[in-house]
């Protein structure tokens, strides 16, 4: 099925002077046109080509070999172009430019300035922009517990943590336990789902699991006591602001990752801190 604002493989059908006709191959569409300037030297009818599937100044459904910055579904930041009385026009890098209506803005907006924006089709079926990027999102991700994903802040709240857009289009939290330094909004994370949800949204750590970031953290104090000159005035008294404030790391984390330097007889306690050991200064 040819789907409206998605890359997608479709097959070409036909070839004339004005360019390809093509179509998904269960053809339970009608035929979308791809222009004679956009279709690649060396295809022939029957071969698949990667394109882009939006709607032309005459409303009409189209392709192109363009990659736009953003699908259906996706956030990210786009800059205004033009603003006008419909709404903002925002480069999404095709040829036309992507509405944001003015209903679907929080802010007043700047030309030239970039905003984050989640894309959508409206009741119209117009590929639109809008500033409510969370009603964007989807919960149908395809990871599980303790996988790998990369993702992008897209909103803070203080009492709950960071919300992430995972690969620009799923709905992921790191809660505020998980927290152990500032973000800002655009920020490019990577993060393990700790969580998932059973209305599909994922809770997320930007740490290994414990056994993996143990020796991670163990590592940094190594380093961190190299830089100190063998001494860290932190023990397992200190607070836990404290470690936070110095390593950036949990009082848990921290007391985890030096019994891994004491087992190993790395370091050693003194009467305010930890201490390298000689031989490992």
């Amino acid at each position: 099925m040819i789907e409206l604002g998605k890359i997608q493989s479709l097959k070409i059908k036909k070839i004339g002077p004005i360019g390809a006709l093509l179509n998904s191959e269960d053809d339970n569409y009608g035929d979308v046109l791809l222009t004679a300037d956009q279709l690649p030297e060396g295809l022939d009818i029957g071969e698949h080509i990667e394109v882009f599937i939006y709607k032309d100044t005459n409303d009409e459904l189209t392709a192109t070999i363009q990659k736009p910055k953003l699908e259906v579904g996706e956030i990210g930041y786009l800059k205004v172009v033009d603003i006008t009385k419909v709404g903002a026009f925002l480069d999404w890098g095709l040829k036309k430019d992507l509405l944001l209506p003015y209903r679907e803005q929080k802010e007043e907006l700047m030309k030239g300035e970039s905003y984050l924006v989640g894309v959508y089709i409206d009741k119209s079926d117009r590929i639109c922009a809008t500033m409510r990027v969370s009603d964007v999102l989807s919960s149908d991700s395809p990871y599980q517990r303790n996988d790998k994903a990369e993702g992008m802040i897209y909103d803070i709240k203080d009492a709950m943590g960071v919300f992430v857009a995972i690969d620009k289009k799923y709905h992921g939290l790191i809660p505020k336990r998980e927290l152990h330094k500032d973000y800002s909004l655009g920020d490019i994370v990577e993060v393990r789902v700790i969580n998932v949800r059973e209305d599909g949204k994922l809770d997320l750590s930007l740490r290994e699991k414990a056994y993996l970031q143990m020796d991670i953290d163990a590592e940094m104090i190594l380093e961190k006591l190299k830089y100190l000159d063998g001494v860290l005035y932190l023990n397992d008294n200190s607070s836990a602001d404290d470690i936070k404030l110095q390593l950036n790391i949990s009082k848990k984390a921290f007391k985890r990752a030096v019994g891994t330097l004491l087992k190993s007889g790395k370091i050693e306690f003194t009467d305010d801190g930890i201490k390298l050991k000689e031989e490992n200064a």
